[in-house]
């Protein structure tokens, strides 16, 4: 069993995954830059490790230096969160190569998903089809002309090494073509190393659902039901909940096997998630992508579950069998998440950084926040501009969202500017 373990991120998701490693007894060790040094993430691990300057590709997004760090400290394993390197095999390789246990599925699941060509190609060989659009590997502007006629507009053009909206482009009409591929080539260089693009066929009235699965490295795959995140501001989830609802009961069940079908396809041996896109007009479940790791959203799963997610990614990262079959998990109630985030909707939504003041949240029955932030913390410019997740649960919808709602209108949060008021509109909607 691992008995220490160092976390490569910060905030709300470090805070996360030290909860569940003090309950199962593994010590901890953050990782900071200059910018976190008094992080709360800082504070809550059993010791910490500087690993660079503020600037995340020289601190978070240093493979090298997090491995140095962990070897340093005398950890055994590495747990990445989300985002940063949760989704490079370049750090389960390094982890490998030294001797680490690696918290999340192998280098190669990581790299047959981390492209959205590749992973369509091995989702329609397993039986699952995708949106309809072009994922080749011509890449010239006349063939993706060409396919956009084929295709019909409207469009959207993506980085296939992307993700959160980055190289990603609406395209209406003809003659928005090619200037939208130059830009998104651009946005997909700079993001990912990668300018390879793919054609989607714009779904206008989307239902966004992602499937939660957990393989081991014995061979066994479960799903642990759905989530529905459709509410969303470009691109980017601002509510997601469990499980989804007005599903027929046969397109709920499509969705499983289809998930299903593509993890085992690549032998997937951690938690993951596989997102569809639905069309509100009918038509079956459309593969999008699957992301590789701990989802944002995972508290909503946790909560009509009972099961703690990263518990799971520990014990199977440690070679044990799942802990529960398909038929032992149940789901109870319904939960719903919305992010609190540092950014000012009057302006753009441009986010907001400076001191918490103040930060105050009742407790309240169903009610769970995962935060990283408090009274003294401070948000700086050089990261994602999530305060924290508000999460409900509830006997149904209608209550989860209920408690939701009175929680919204609770929190107090002093120093800096934050999306509280558009969230708690939305849910009261």
């Amino acid at each position: 069993m691992i008995r220490k373990l160092l976390i490569a991120n910060r905030g709300e998701i470090a805070c996360r995954i030290a909860r569940t490693c003090r309950r199962m007894g593994i010590a901890t060790v953050a990782v900071f830059s200059d910018a976190d040094r008094d992080s709360m993430h800082v504070r809550e691990a059993d010791e910490a490790m500087r690993v660079g300057p503020a600037e995340a590709a020289q601190s978070y997004l240093d493979a090298d230096a997090i491995v140095e760090a962990a070897l340093a400290s005398g950890a055994d394993a590495i747990h990445p969160g989300y985002g940063f390197l949760s989704e490079n095999p370049t750090l389960p390789k390094l982890c490998d190569r030294n001797g680490l246990v690696w918290i999340g599925p192998s280098a190669r699941a990581i790299e047959s998903m981390g492209s959205k060509i590749r992973a369509r190609r091995i989702a329609s060989d397993a039986g699952v089809a995708g949106v309809p659009g072009y994922a080749g590997e011509d890449q010239s502007d006349a063939r993706f002309a060409a396919e956009a006629a084929a295709i019909g507009y409207p469009l959207l053009v993506k980085a296939s090494a992307g993700g959160g909206g980055r190289g990603m482009r609406r395209i209406d009409r003809p003659d928005e073509l090619l200037p939208a591929l130059a830009l998104a080539r651009r946005e997909a260089e700079a993001a990912f190393a990668d300018p390879s693009l793919l054609l989607e066929k714009l779904i206008l009235r989307p239902r966004h659902i992602e499937v939660q699965i957990a393989g081991d490295k014995h061979g066994n795959l479960v799903h642990l039901y759905e989530r529905e995140c459709s509410i969303q501001r470009n691109y980017q989830k601002l509510v997601e909940e469990a499980p989804a609802p007005r599903l027929r009961a046969e397109t709920r069940a499509n969705l499983h096997e289809a998930a299903l079908r593509i993890a085992a396809a690549i032998g997937y041996d951690s938690l993951g998630t596989v997102e569809f896109i639905l069309d509100a007009e009918g038509g079956p479940p459309l593969f999008l992508e699957m992301n590789t790791r701990l989802q944002v959203e995972h508290g909503v799963t946790e909560l009509i579950t009972g099961l703690d997610l990263v518990e799971w990614q520990i014990r199977i990262a440690s070679g044990e069998r799942l802990p529960l079959t398909r038929e032992q998990i149940e789901c109870r109630g319904a939960a719903i998440e919305v992010r609190l985030n540092a950014e000012d909707p009057a302006a753009g939504y441009r986010p907001c950084s400076g001191a918490i003041v103040g930060f105050h949240a009742d407790p309240a029955p169903g009610l769970r926040i995962d935060t990283g932030i408090g009274a003294g913390s401070t948000v700086t410019p050089y990261y994602d501009s999530m305060l924290a997740k508000v999460i409900a649960h509830g006997a149904d919808r209608t209550s989860a969202v209920a408690r939701l709602s009175a929680a919204l209108g609770r929190i107090a949060i002093f120093g800096v500017t934050t999306n509280q008021a558009f969230l708690r509109d939305i849910v009261r909607h």
